[in-house]
């Protein structure tokens, strides 16, 4: 009971603390904006807003899950995700755009692990979605990380035709990477496992699966 009390006040003191950074970007105060963020960063991470930027998403995992269980662990990422879209949306608004871009790319990494390990999760409502900061990486390409990534999200939520999209990205990224023709034969594999009714749900009728599985069929180095 005491842990989901603390749990429920750090999510409303960082409701609040959202609404101001909100209200500030509305109205383009961009400085207050990002003094806010660099206090939230600071209470959350023990770390500022650049030293923030600095650190790799093991490094900032770290230092929340010092001291706290699992729950709120997985509460403090979500939060800690949510920053990070805000200081990209920041840095957007005072020109530093690579910096924003590097923002949104670690809170997108860091909200798909958290989406990968947490089946049961309840999502709380500030949190942004995966569609929303891909939109905002629109821009630039995305490295083979997070289309490994995103292509296992897709396939655990049923978008198997997303899934395939990230697959091809990455072939077409490393057309000769053995390990990941077999990567991609296993998907085919799965995905055929499921019935033609699932699979016209997910965008990916048994035809076309099977076209892309004849495709890698083809890459794979002769000899296997």
């Amino acid at each position: 009971m005491i842990r989901r009390d603390y749990i429920l006040r750090m999510t409303e003191e960082y409701i609040r603390a959202l609404a101001r950074i909100a209200s500030f970007k509305r109205s383009q105060q961009w400085d207050e904006a990002a003094s806010a963020l660099d206090a939230e960063f600071e209470r959350l991470t023990g770390a500022g807003a650049q030293a923030v930027a600095r650190l790799s998403e093991t490094e900032l995992l770290a230092r929340l899950i010092e001291g706290e269980g699992t729950q709120a662990v997985r509460h403090k990422t979500l939060i800690l995700t949510t920053l990070l879209k805000e200081a990209g949306d920041v840095a957007a608004g005072q020109g530093r755009l690579a910096e924003g871009r590097e923002c949104y790319l670690k809170a997108l990494h860091l909200l798909l692990n958290t989406l990968a390990r947490g089946e049961d999760l309840v999502f709380l409502g500030f949190v942004p979605k995966v569609e929303m900061l891909l939109a905002a990486l629109r821009e630039q390409a995305l490295p083979m990380r997070t289309h490994g990534l995103l292509m296992r999200h897709y396939e655990r939520t049923g978008d198997f035709a997303k899934a395939e999209d990230a697959l091809f990205v990455m072939l077409e990224a490393e057309p000769d990477n053995a390990g990941l023709v077999e990567f991609g034969l296993a998907f085919y594999q799965r995905v055929l496992a499921h019935s033609d009714a699932v699979l016209n749900a997910a965008n990916l009728p048994r035809v076309e699966a099977e076209q892309g599985l004849k495709e890698l069929q083809r890459r794979q180095p002769r000899g296997e």
